[in-house]
């Protein structure tokens, strides 16, 4: 009785993964976790009590479909801001970060669009992309660019029925960040074909070498951009569920009436915490992007005494996607380490045809984790 859709879209390798630790931590089993991509530490209190003030005040209704208008504001200037994306307030849509990525699927692509996006990436990207009809196109990615998505790596897959580019730095998994030579040139590839381009910078924070840019910023690229971004982890806060799409106004009215019929709105008294989120204080989204940049080298100095695994050490964001060199698929190997060694990673194969042999590790842990974690799997890996 299912829908056909439904048989070209895998459940979520991450989202798998943390079910089943949950369940085995339920159990009493040991388990070290870098399977889900959550910053560990608390949201920041300044965040927490915008929210119950909004709750005292009975904020707590429906709300205009696209956002309240002060929150829409805050995105706007943020993105002039900190991005250089000639955006007002009527060019934000107030989503979850996820449903926003959904919304553009839905909005843009048509049976047989293709979307070129990066091989190695976030599997959701793929789903969105099969659910809305649509056909994806890997570019596939290497260890010797570091996981960068090239511009001659998406030249190769444009062809007659390409739509869209998917982008997503700083990424999730490999942590690789485009340099501004890689956006430019696919700026110019969706230029010269006439394509549309979705930028996922929801890490765009979490960045420990190099500079963030944003397509949408680059000439004449803001007409043809949808910008997705949030505050899950860059403020903690993963499961606010707060997240927007910035682009031109006609776009933003196709994804509002998306949004009209689905989710109507974010809920009211998260929208007053965003507004706090993106107007006060930076010390805390400071102080986490800097323990993670301590515990990236952490994890780093770990994995290069286990000889089997290969990793570039990334750039961004709080993942590691190391190959390993034993003979077994990924989803063996993963269930190998969660049996044996009690750590949880994420299949490569989760993340596009390019990820087999590989996992991925989120270091979005404490230290301690860290070292218990990378310490069994060293013991583990050394038995194979």
């Amino acid at each position: 009785m299912l829908a056909r859709r439904l048989g070209n879209v895998p459940e979520s390798g991450t989202v798998k993964i943390a079910n089943i630790v949950s369940k085995l931590k339920q159990e009493g089993v040991d388990v070290i976790s870098f399977s889900m991509g959550e910053p560990d530490f608390p949201t920041p209190e300044n965040i927490n009590q915008a929210c119950i003030r909004s709750i005292e005040a009975h904020f707590s209704h429906y709300t205009p479909s696209a956002g309240i208008p002060e929150l829409r504001k805050a995105v706007a200037d943020k993105a002039r801001r900190d991005n250089g994306i000639p955006c007002a307030d009527a060019n934000v849509l107030i989503t979850p970060t996820k449903q926003a990525i959904f919304l553009t699927m839905l909005a843009f692509i048509d049976e047989g669009d293709e979307v070129i996006l990066p091989d190695i990436t976030w599997g959701t990207y793929e789903a969105c992309i099969r659910l809305a009809g649509g056909v994806p196109r890997f570019a596939k990615l290497d260890a010797d660019t570091a996981y960068r998505m090239t511009p001659e790596k998406v030249a190769e897959q444009i062809g007659p029925r390409t739509k869209m580019v998917l982008m997503n730095s700083p990424s999730n998994p490999t942590g690789a960040v485009l340099s501004r030579d890689d956006i430019a040139g696919i700026a110019d590839l969706a230029k010269d074909h006439d394509l549309l381009v979705m930028s996922d910078e929801v890490y765009e924070k979490v960045l420990f070498e190099g500079e963030h840019h944003s397509i949408a910023a680059m000439e004449g690229m803001f007409d043809r951009t949808i910008t997705v971004n949030g505050v899950s982890k860059s403020y903690a806060m993963t499961g606010w569920r707060l997240g927007w799409a910035i682009a031109p106004v006609t776009y933003i009215k196709a994804l509002n009436v998306l949004q009209t019929h689905s989710l109507t709105n974010v809920t009211s008294f998260v929208q007053k915490a965003g507004v706090e989120a993106l107007n006060g204080p930076q010390d805390s989204l400071r102080d986490m992007v800097a323990e993670f940049k301590a515990r990236r080298s952490l994890i780093m100095s770990l994995i290069r005494e286990i000889p089997s695994l290969h990793c570039p050490e990334p750039a961004g964001a709080f993942y590691l996607f190391p190959a390993y060199s034993q003979n077994m698929s990924s989803e063996d190997m993963a269930a190998y380490l969660l049996e044996k060694a009690h750590v949880a990673v994420t299949p490569g194969s989760a993340f596009g045809p390019a990820g087999e042999g590989h996992f991925r590790i989120s270091y979005a842990c404490s230290r301690k984790d860290i070292v218990e974690g990378m310490g069994r799997i060293k013991e583990a890996l050394a038995k194979l």
